[in-house]
């Protein structure tokens, strides 16, 4: 922060301007480095001076990368300009070419009216002298032109092509020099018409050179050497822009020749060959334009698009010969070691300066998702299959490797595994190979999509579990469940390994297996913003655990309102838990013995068997065993809560009675203390409790009885439901009761006396 006022406005109005308004005073023609630090630093002490020291690296970096995407936004202006620049440069070089040559025409024309001014007032030997010489027979002092002329044309035959040149660069240096010495007197000096002949002999050969060379180049069967060097000799000879396309032709060539000859019935030793051919083609493509042309922005840029259409005429084969079966067949697998083979060959390149991994990301993505896509479909139809001949039994995965031999190593291996029924441990392997396959192609970015793909699979598994419940009102509405066909699971086991497969799935298998493609905070070869990156695209790990918990508690709502219905109705549909019950108790002339009712009794037998199924099949997951139980209590009591029939003949022309009440009171009481001491009575299951004991209540205070005058106190109720627990649990001896009917226990077991 500046000190002064003046400059902390100024800051805070310079950090809301625009990058272009922050960056014009630099513009200024009038502008002075430093009067700016001396306008900003006179007033400043050593902390300010490093704030506006970090502001203006700030403002550098911004600079840069404002410069950054203004070059790739006008990148293929840029290329299209370097072009067009080059060929202007080649039109300039023929002009100048051509410029020259009428020149030389000029001065032989004017030499040539001189001599025939002078022909006239020769003599006849001077006519003929003047003939032979037009007819190129020169004077022995020009001997060396017509050898000079053979010599060329012999190392031009012979491809001599070293020779040739130096030898076109000597001619051009004495045409040159002739011409700037031309009127000077010199012993040697050419004639004008054999200057003439000179310097077209050495244009026609050049031409003559270019092409032998162009050819060379061209060839298939030119070794890497010789290209290299024709190419620099065609450079030399001053048409670069042909040497670098004929170069990089030639590669395209000789690629397109040995991608001819690849076979194999392997689709990924397919792509192995065809990766590996390519870009070490397109590497010695660019190690002969860096040798031979250097780093110039105009061939660099050629060899960029030239390269990017290769890798794009290679990603098209790639995808036409093993990305398209693979996707369809679901092979994400061969997909994904076929694009971390290319990625992998391709990232090789970006040392030198060619980044292609984008091309083949965008080129490749949509084949990888409809393999993603086909995979996940595969993983469905599979379960869906196994589901239908499954018998819902829990046991161990099977070892995939050697067979275990000895009973400690069987139980080292299965250690940390746990029981899975078959068409479950089917599943979770599907999913786990799934989610490695998927894991190498962070570059293509489906990881968000493979675990929203990983939930829908999941959905449609637990639809499956919903369906094997017997008699479960959500098999009609299942959405996309179609007519497939589910093996029920008949018994209360085989129901609870339903339970089992989710919840198991849900809380550690799933979860387990995501977390391969979850940016972990521990993970120290990931970079802070790919890292960054990843997570901004990947679904909250939270909100995906809690969606995969609601599929579970899916499944579980739909176990308990099964089981619920079967104890509230007969299987012909009539209600057992009902108002009679309560009602008719006080037509009777004598007061009844107290026992919890047999509808609460089955509730209680069926929850201790439910308990003691779980305590096998969710060893180290007790708190799914727990709330299940929970969930199963509270949906019987919530159901008799809410059922308007059971509470309208309650409060009827014959409402409940006293004897009525007090079963009612210990039928409640009785559920709180078993519920209790299996530890599944929850807050909500008691409040209910309490407040439809306190509805019963006030139904007999209607009637003009005092309820607590006629209901003993709640040691009775406590002891009575804990005399029936241990009765239905099998754990007490009441012999001494029945010898001795007036002891406390047996009286107030059989009635509650004048309490």
């Amino acid at each position: 922060m500046f000190r002064n006022s003046s400059a902390g406005d100024s800051a805070d109005l310079e950090g809301n301007l625009t990058l272009g308004d922050r960056l014009k005073v630099f513009k200024s023609s009038t502008f002075s480095p430093d009067a700016y630090v001396t306008s900003k630093c006179q007033t400043m002490h050593e902390k300010e001076i490093r704030h506006l020291c970090s502001y203006l690296n700030e403002l550098k970096k911004a600079s840069a990368e404002e410069m950054r995407k203004s070059v790739y936004a006008n990148y293929g202006a840029f290329i299209r300009t370097s072009k067009e620049i080059l060929t202007l440069e080649g039109q300039l070089l023929s002009m100048r070419n051509h410029l020259s040559t009428q020149a030389a025409l000029v001065h032989g024309l004017a030499e040539r009216v001189r001599i025939e001014s002078l022909w006239a007032d020769s003599d006849d030997s001077l006519a003929d002298d003047l003939f032979k010489f037009e007819n190129r027979e020169l004077p022995k002092t020009e001997d060396w032109l017509i050898e000079f002329l053979e010599t060329l044309d012999v190392l031009l035959a012979e491809r001599r092509v070293d020779e040739a040149m130096e030898a076109l660069d000597k001619g051009e240096s004495l045409a040159k020099g002739e011409s700037l010495a031309k009127g000077a007197s010199k012993k040697h000096t050419l004639s004008p018409t054999a200057l003439i002949t000179l310097q077209t002999a050495i244009r026609e050969q050049r031409q003559r050179l270019t092409d032998q060379i162009a050819d060379t180049i061209s060839q298939s069967s030119t070794r890497v050497v010789e290209r290299r060097s024709s190419v620099l000799a065609l450079k030399k000879l001053g048409d670069g822009p042909r040497a670098h396309s004929l170069l990089l032709n030639s590669h395209h060539q000789k690629l397109q020749s040995n991608m001819q000859n690849l076979r194999s019935y392997n689709a990924v030793a397919y792509t192995a060959a065809l990766s590996q051919l390519v870009f070490s083609t397109i590497a010695q493509a660019s190690s002969d334009s860096l040798a031979v042309f250097g780093e110039e922005p105009a061939y660099s840029s050629e060899l960029v698009t030239w390269a990017v259409k290769e890798t794009e005429v290679y990603a098209s084969l790639l995808k036409r010969h093993v990305l398209a079966s693979s996707a369809i067949a679901g092979g994400l697998r061969v997909a994904a070691e076929s694009v971390q083979i290319c990625l992998g060959h391709c990232s090789l390149l970006e040392a030198r300066g060619l980044a292609l991994s984008p091309v083949l990301m965008r080129l490749f993505k949509s084949s990888v998702e409809q393999a993603l896509s086909a995979n996940l479909k595969r993983i469905e139809h599979t379960s869906t299959a196994l589901a239908a001949a499954e018998d819902w039994v829990l046991a161990y995965p099977p070892v995939a490797g050697r067979p275990l031999t000895s009973s400690s190593s069987l139980s080292n291996a299965t250690a940390s595994q746990s029981k899975l029924t078959s068409s479950a441990n089917r599943f979770n392997s599907m999913v786990q190979e799934f989610l490695e396959d998927v894991g190498p192609l962070e570059s293509l970015q489906l990881d968000g999509p493979a675990l929203e793909g990983v939930l829908k699979v999941f959905n449609s598994y637990v639809n499956l579990l919903v369906r094997a419940i017997p008699g479960s009102m959500d098999n009609e509405e299942l959405e996309g469940s179609g007519n497939k066909i589910v093996r029920m699971a008949e018994t209360e086991s085989q129901q609870l390994a339903l339970l089992a497969n989710a919840s198991l799935l849900a809380d550690e298998l799933l979860p387990r297996a995501a977390m391969k493609l979850l940016p972990l905070p521990n993970r120290t070869d990931e970079q802070p913003r790919r890292a960054s990156e990843r997570q901004s695209r990947l679904p909250d790990q939270r909100e995906w655990k809690r969606k995969l918990q609601r599929l579970v508690d899916c499944l579980r709502d739909s176990f308990c309102r099964q089981h619920a219905l079967e104890l509230i109705f007969t299987e012909y549909g009539e209600i057992r838990l009902n108002a009679k019950i309560y009602t008719s108790m006080d037509d009777q002339a004598e007061e009844p013995e107290w026992f919890p009712s047999p509808i609460m009794q089955e509730l209680f037998i069926k929850l201790t068997r439910l308990a003691s199924i779980g305590s096998d099949m969710f060893v180290g997951r007790e708190r799914f065993a727990t709330i299940l139980l929970m969930r199963l209590t509270e949906t019987v009591i919530l159901w008799l809560s809410d059922d308007q029939t059971f509470w309208e003949e309650v409060e009827g022309t014959k409402p409940l009675g006293p004897f009525g009440l007090q079963q009612f009171y210990l039928d409640m009481e009785f559920v709180l203390l078993f519920a209790s001491q299996g530890r599944y009575l929850s807050r909500n299951l008691h409040q209910v409790i309490k407040n439809i004991i306190a509805r019963a209540i006030d139904v007999v205070s209607a009637t003009g009885v005092d309820p607590y005058s006629v209901l003993p106190g709640d040691d009775w109720f406590a002891e009575v439901a804990q005399i029936a627990i241990k009765m239905l649990s099998g754990g007490a001896d009441f012999g001494d009761v029945e010898q001795d009917v007036g002891s406390p226990t047996a009286s107030s077991v059989l009635s509650h006396g004048s309490n």
